[in-house]
């Protein structure tokens, strides 16, 4: 899993349930060939109130859905065994997983201003325009994202540039569509977040197809 800012809820037959926070490093996760697997996204700030935790407490960490939900998630895991293919999975998930509550206003107003911007935001500038203090403003976004202000900022803008790679654009033109400096500071936030370089990443195609349910 890349670094997007997002966090999730996965199943498979092999892992079971599990959550996986904002990511600043790529990690990868085995899985059988053939195993069946689910699992619902949820934007940027959008899935601190289902788990009962701040959002930073899971940042780089995929745990059991368990550990937060106990017997609830157990019962949950059993039913998704019985699942007969990944759409059902996610139709599962989807139906036992209420919408979560929406995060401070103001937080979640700047937090949809950043993704919007794809990171290339003036912070000192949301910040006033949210009214909170610099201090408290670095504070919920961490609780609420996972992440401080300027590094979710740099992961939004690495996820547009990574969505534009996967278009086969040329690397020059990425950099400068994604608002990098130069390409450079491109390479540098690939080697960071994925380890490697952009050409090694999209050296292998096609990418698997992936059944999503965005919240």
């Amino acid at each position: 899993m890349r670094p997007d800012a997002c966090i999730d809820i996965v199943y498979s037959e092999a892992n079971g349930l599990n959550v996986v926070g904002a990511m600043i490093s790529e990690k990868r996760f085995h899985l059988p060939a053939r195993a069946r697997t689910g699992g619902i996204r949820f934007r940027p700030g959008m899935a601190r109130s289902l788990f009962r935790v701040q959002a930073h407490e899971l940042t780089n960490r995929a745990i059991p859905l368990k550990a937060l939900w106990g017997n609830s998630a157990r019962e949950l895991e059993s039913r998704l065994a019985e699942s007969k293919s990944a759409y059902d999975c996610c139709r599962v998930l989807a139906a036992a997983i209420q919408p979560p509550e929406a995060g401070p206003y103001d937080m979640q107003r700047a937090v949809e201003a950043m993704m919007a911007a794809h990171g290339d935001i003036d912070l000192e500038w949301l910040i006033r325009e949210t009214g909170i203090s610099d201090r408290q403003f670095r504070r919920r976004c961490l609780e609420e994202t996972g992440l401080p202000p300027e590094q979710l900022c740099r992961v939004l803008r690495f996820r547009d540039a990574f969505a534009l790679g996967a278009r086969g654009l040329p690397w020059s033109l990425i950099a400068v569509e994604a608002s990098y400096f130069d390409q450079a500071n491109l390479i540098r936030d690939f080697r960071e977040f994925t380890g490697r370089t952009p050409l090694s990443v999209f050296r292998y195609h096609p990418w698997p197809v992936r059944l999503r349910l965005r919240l």
